[in-house]
C-alpha cells in the first residue's frame, strides 16, 4: 500500500497528507482549493485535477471532507459525476476520515462492501496540532479485516487507533466525544472568565485547575484564554484549528442522534445553542475556543 490518494486538504487534511509523505508514501492529492494542492505538491505529492484522477493507480484512498453529502458524492457519485466505487481498482482500500452522520457512513460502507471493497469510517480527534504532529486518534468503524488493513496508513498519521464497532460506529463515537468537548470548552471558558473577573491570573488559575478536579483537555492542550498557551489558536487570534461552524455541525449531528435514540443530552443541547449563537455573531470561521469571548468581560 505505497500509493495513497488523499482527497480533502483543509486545516486537518493537509498536515495529515504531509505526514504520509514524511513516512515514505507516494501521495496523489486533490482538493477543490488549488492553493492547498499546490502547497502539498511543493512538498513532493502529485497534484491531481480531480478525485478520480487522484484515485487512479492508488492502493488506498483517504478522504477528509466537510459533511456527509460530500462523502456520499465522492464515493457513490451524483448527477455530475461517477463515484469512486465505480472507478477505483477492485482491491483499493477506502478510508473516510471525515466527521459525518453515522447513517451516511453506514450507507457508503455497505455500498462499498457490496462491491467488494474494504471501507473504514475513521474520524479523528486531536485537532490541527495533532494532525501536524502525527499524534491523532482514529476512531474506526467497519469490519475487523478492513480496520486491520487500514492500520499501517492510520499509524503514519496518528498514535491511537480504536475499533469502535461495525460500519458507522466510528462516527457515533466521534460525535459523543465532540459533544463532550464542546461542553468542556464552554465550562472551561466560564471558569477562566470568572477567575479573571475576580482578579486571578488566567495562567495561574489554569495551572491550578489542570492538576485539580477540574482538569480537562481544553485546559491541558487547548486553553481558550489568549496568552496562556503560546501555540494554540487562542493566542493566534483564534485562527486555524477547529472552526466554530464545524463544531456546530458536529453538535447538530449529536442532537439528531440523541433524538433518534431518545438519549437525554441537556448539556449537549445547551452547548449547541451557545455555539450556534456564536457562529451567527460572525465567528463561524474562527476556532471554536473563541467561545471564550462570549463569557470574558475583562481583558485577560
Amino acid at each position: 500500500m505505497s500509493t495513497v490518494a488523499f482527497i480533502g486538504l483543509g486545516n486537518m487534511g493537509l498536515p495529515m497528507a504531509i505526514n504520509l509523505l514524511h513516512k515514505g508514501f507516494n501521495v496523489r492529492a486533490f482538493d477543490l482549493v488549488a492553493d492547498a494542492v499546490a502547497a502539498i505538491a511543493a512538498k513532493g505529492a502529485t497534484a491531481c485535477h480531480s478525485a478520480v484522477d487522484a484515485a487512479t493507480g492508488a492502493d488506498v484512498v483517504v478522504s477528509m471532507l466537510p459533511a456527509g453529502k460530500h462523502t456520499r458524492a465522492l464515493y457513490l457519485g451524483d448527477s455530475d459525476s461517477e463515484g469512486l466505487l465505480q472507478t477505483v481498482a477492485e482491491d483499493t482500500l477506502l478510508i473516510d476520515c471525515s466527521t459525518i452522520d453515522a447513517a451516511t457512513a453506514k450507507e457508503v460502507s455497505l455500498s462499498a462492501e457490496d462491491k467488494g471493497f474494504d471501507f473504514v469510517d475513521a474520524p479523528v480527534s486531536g485537532g490541527t496540532a495533532g494532525a501536524t504532529a502525527g499524534t491523532l486518534t482514529f476512531i474506526c468503524g467497519g469490519n475487523v479485516a478492513a480496520v486491520e488493513r487500514a492500520k499501517p496508513i492510520l499509524s503514519a498519521m496518528g498514535c491511537n487507533i480504536f475499533h469502535a464497532g461495525g460500519p458507522g460506529s466510528g462516527q457515533l463515537a466521534k460525535i459523543c466525544n465532540n459533544m463532550l468537548l464542546s461542553v468542556l470548552m464552554v465550562g472551561t471558558s466560564e471558569a477562566l472568565s470568572m477567575g479573571i473577573d475576580n482578579g486571578l491570573d488566567p495562567k495561574v488559575l489554569s495551572d491550578i485547575m489542570k492538576v485539580s478536579s477540574g482538569g480537562n483537555w481544553a485546559l491541558e492542550k487547548y486553553n481558550p484564554c489568549p496568552g496562556v498557551m503560546p501555540e494554540v489558536p487562542a493566542s493566534k487570534g483564534y485562527q486555524g484549528g477547529f472552526m466554530v461552524d464545524l463544531m456546530v455541525k458536529d453538535l447538530g449531528l449529536s442532537q439528531e442522534t440523541a433524538l433518534k435514540s431518545l438519549s437525554s443530552t441537556p448539556m449537549g443541547a445547551l452547548a449547541r445553542a451557545l455555539f450556534v449563537a456564536h457562529a451567527r455573531n460572525g465567528n463561524g470561521r474562527r476556532d471554536f475556543s473563541s467561545i471564550f469571548e462570549q463569557f470574558c468581560n475583562k481583558k485577560a
